[in-house]
Formats: structure tokens, C-alpha cells, sequence
């Protein structure tokens, strides 16, 4: 099981948290996203948006440990541009906090990771309850 599948039991129940571990990384940041997308909102307190980026940051932070390990089997490449997406969400989450940037670069890049993890998997695409209103 990935470093992501397991920091999602912690926020999945055990049936939702049945399935390929792609599909358990998908639900993982389909949900952080929505809760971003949700904190974004005019309506919807700050403090709500402070909590899904340190949701965000928590899993982002995963996928750092998890491609730093040596052990892990992902293509050199691809694992220093996952860090480096790591390094971009620390900084772009400051900002936000700051109140010197949005949360819609962080809710892109993660939105770009869902649709990786959809890659090679007819029929399924972004999760359409993610659209911004």
C-alpha cells in the first residue's frame, strides 16, 4: 500500500477505502480539492479554508516522504517533479495564508494529479462535483 493509501485510512471509512491504490490517491485528493474548492467560497468561514490547506499540505507532504525514498519504483523524473510540486504547494500555501495569493494554483496542480491518476483508466475522468462554481 502507498504512502497515500495509507495516510487515507485515517480519512476514509473501510469500505470507500477498498480498491487499487490509485483509485484510494484519487479519492484522497478529490476530497482535500473539494474541501479547498469549498474554502475558496465567499460564504464559507476562513478558517474552514485554513483547515483544508493544512489537509492539503499534510498529504503533500506524504507524497515528499514517499518519493524521496529510495525504495520507491517511480521514474527518477517523475519523482523529482512530484517534490517539486511538494516544494510549490509549502510556498503557494504561504501566500494563501498571507492573503498574498489564492488557493486556485493549489487546487489546479491538484486537480492535474487526479487526472494522472485517471490516466490508462477508460471511463474515468476529474470528479465533475469538483467543478468551480
Amino acid at each position: 500500500m502507498s504512502a497515500l493509501a495509507k495516510l487515507n485510512n485515517g480519512y476514509l471509512d473501510a469500505t470507500r477505502s477498498t480498491g487499487n491504490p490509485r483509485d484510494v490517491e484519487y479519492q484522497l485528493f478529490a476530497r482535500v480539492t473539494g474541501r479547498l474548492n469549498k474554502g475558496t467560497q465567499p460564504e464559507t468561514p476562513f478558517n474552514q479554508l485554513v483547515d483544508a490547506l493544512n489537509e492539503n499540505l499534510g498529504i503533500w507532504r506524504e507524497v515528499a516522504l514517499s518519493v524521496a525514498d529510495p525504495d520507491n519504483e517511480l521514474p527518477a523524473a517523475l519523482r523529482a517533479q512530484l517534490f517539486y510540486l511538494y516544494e510549490f504547494t509549502v510556498a503557494q500555501t504561504q501566500k494563501v495564508l498571507r492573503g498574498e495569493a489564492k488557493a486556485a494554483a493549489l487546487i489546479e496542480v491538484n486537480m492535474s494529479i487526479m487526472r494522472g491518476l485517471r490516466t490508462n483508466q477508460p471511463g474515468k475522468g476529474p470528479d465533475p462535483c469538483l467543478a468551480s462554481s
